[in-house]
């Protein structure tokens, strides 16, 4: 369907093509299970199949491009990719790569990183992109160490030998070849990435790709979990199709016009990785790395390329909007060059702030006289990755995960008076890569992946309208009284109405009397609030009385709906140290394990609770 140009409130949106939200609900056994009533159309077997098609039908278009050190983009084309793809499979084969000796990719997005990765999937060798912060931040590779381990590679990739180096010294065994872009390694043999395009004959690797078929392995990518190592989701090529044939039905707009993305996100996540390379390959579009980050050092450089580069759809995370959101109100080359062919705009990973949403609604009326649809969902790692979508009735509502997509089968199953979200289908992995125990225990006695996320009906009397995300089951507790603590909704809340000073938060604690908050701020934005100069320490920014002041309000305004102890917060600090890595208090993809941040700061938590310490702030 195409949205309408109205909605209830008379606000005028962009036309754009997605799918029809018709979706079956039964009861049974307790338990509620949705799909949609249309069918997943057929999908190709192998994701390179595509690859091949764009190269015949558009072959000069740009499949992919990065800016040069001279600011120039260099690109490459439909045709241009699948000849270099076809070399470079050519020589993996000769190092006798296999499921049991993949490839492991441990530097971010680049040209060669994804013409590496698309090479070993032509040839059916699975490759494990890894977060460069495992490389570069960590200090012990504790978690690297576990996943060379794991995969056992049988090729390690890096693009610079320099700043990889004391990662591969450390974890790396002497035999297992390295390819490095760029520098060399010390007292180490090494392979160049030129060196990998030299073949001519590539009769190997296609009959490799002719071997390969909807089971094959595409990656392995790492998920955190809550407390453990990171597990390695098996990724088949059947899921990475059978999710964009979902993205195509649910999104018709990809298939009218060649997407064209602008898209710093790692592919190391399912979003970057998956979901946004995908779509693009899928749909014969143009992927423009976007070297930039919604950091305060390097949200320039995404700037510029937006200024340059005209999307006709934006996808980040909800702190990638907020930045952008501020920039388009003064920037109007940035508004000109951003809205031109925008169709859509997604978001994924975080509550995106209602304020936030409000201004980029407000800044596109004012700009081009139309609102562009904000789309969402639920996604994971190990469903690569969607599984429901925002396209119901159902507009601007914070923890809104609307319908399943085409070919999703969601169950909802009671769990300690939640429903926990259960997904079947064609794009839910087999397993965890050597790891029988923690696949059992994933699935339940149907087949479902149990998700260990909650949801519930927006309106229980009209199911139609969608699903509302209701937290982490695991993150939840109980009080010493015995009241239940759902966490999630308790932290969307804060963050949401804590922004722009609240960069992330943790509910404390089991067993307590009452709730507290413990708070990683934005240390940048205490400061700008208590007219502070950036070079002000941070114990000065946070013991700023307008900063104390600040958080007495957001205690106040939290507690204004609050029905009982389950919701009411009595106390909160600001957090002067940010959440470690190493420690497992930050996920890979960035977010707040609260069981590591309870279990490492247990002092902190017990000083918040005695309430001697001069950092806190009662509520009211």
């Amino acid at each position: 369907m195409t949205i309408p140009t109205q909605s209830s409130s008379q606000a005028v949106y962009r036309p754009v093509s997605i799918g029809e939200p018709d979706v079956e609900i039964r009861h049974q056994d307790g338990n509620i299970y949705l799909r949609a009533r249309e069918p997943l159309k057929a999908y190709p077997d192998r994701l390179l199949e595509r690859l091949e098609h764009w190269a015949r039908v558009s072959p000069e278009q740009t499949f992919i491009a990065r800016r040069r050190h001279d600011g120039e983009w260099q690109r490459i084309c439909y045709r241009e990719m699948l000849q270099r793809v076809r070399k470079i499979a050519q020589s993996l084969v000769s190092l006798d790569l296999s499921e049991t000796r993949p490839l492991l990719i441990l530097s971010g997005n680049d040209l060669e990183h994804m013409q590496l990765a698309l090479a070993a999937m032509y040839v059916g060798v699975p490759h494990s992109p890894i977060s460069p912060p495992y490389s570069l931040i960590a200090q012990d590779f504790t978690k690297l160490e576990h996943i060379v381990n794991l995969i056992q590679p049988g090729l390690v990739f890096a693009a610079s030998g320099e700043h990889f180096a004391r990662a591969i010294a450390a974890v790396v065994p002497k035999d297992t070849p390295v390819v490095l872009t760029e520098g060399t390694l010390p007292d180490r043999e090494t392979l160049s990435f030129a060196s990998l395009l030299a073949p001519e004959d590539c009769s190997d690797a296609d009959r490799a790709y002719v071997a390969t078929g909807p089971d094959t392995i595409a990656k392995f990518l790492f998920t955190s979990g809550s407390t453990k190592l990171p597990k390695a989701v098996t990724t088949t090529q059947r899921m990475l199709c059978a999710n964009q044939q979902m993205l195509l039905q649910t999104f018709p707009v990809f298939g009218e016009e060649p997407p064209v993305l602008v898209d710093w996100l790692p592919w190391n996540h399912t979003f970057g990785g998956s979901h946004n390379v995908g779509i693009v390959l899928y749909n014969g579009g143009t992927l423009y790395l976007d070297d930039g980050k919604p950091t305060p050092q390097h949200f320039a450089q995404t700037l510029r390329n937006l200024r340059e580069i005209s999307p006709t759809a934006y996808l980040t995370v909800p702190k990638g909007w907020e930045a952008l959101a501020n920039a388009l109100e003064s920037d109007t080359q940035l508004r000109d060059s951003f809205f031109k062919r925008m169709k859509l705009f997604f978001f994924a990973g975080a509550g995106l702030s209602q304020p936030v949403w409000n201004q980029l609604d407000r800044i596109a009326e004012q700009h081009c006289g139309e609102r562009i649809r904000m789309m969402a969902g639920l996604g994971m790692t190990e469903t690569a990755p969607s599984c429901t979508f925002t396209t119901g009735p159902v507009c601007s509502v914070a923890g809104y995960v609307g319908l399943p997509a085409p070919g999703c089968e969601v169950k909802l199953a009671p769990d300690n008076g939640k429903l926990e979200a259960r997904f079947r289908g064609p794009h839910v992995m087999p397993g965890y890569w050597r790891s029988e125990a923690q696949t059992q225990a994933a699935f339940d006695d149907e087949g479902y992946y149990q998700s260990g996320d909650a949801l519930r009906f927006m309106d229980p009397e009209q199911p139609q309208k969608g699903l509302m995300f209701d937290g982490r089951i695991a993150e939840d507790f109980k009080l010493s009284s015995g009241v239940f603590v759902s966490v999630g909704p308790l932290r969307t809340r804060t963050i949401l109405k804590g922004a722009p000073y609240v960069q992330d938060v943790v509910v404390t604690a089991p067993n307590r009397d009452y709730l507290g908050l413990m708070i990683f701020p934005d240390v940048r934005e205490c400061r700008k609030l208590a007219g502070l100069p950036a070079e002000a320490s941070v114990a000065e920014a946070l013991a700023a009385p307008a900063v104390r002041q600040w958080l007495q309000g957001l205690l106040r305004e939290l507690n204004q709906d609050a029905s009982g102890s389950s919701n009411r917060i009595d106390r909160a600090c600001l957090l002067a140290e940010p959440p470690s890595l190493d420690l497992g208090e930050v996920t890979d993809k960035g977010s707040i394990n609260q069981g590591a941040v309870l279990s490492k700061r247990a002092s902190g938590v017990d000083a918040l609770y005695e309430g001697q310490a001069d950092d806190i702030v009662f509520a009211d």
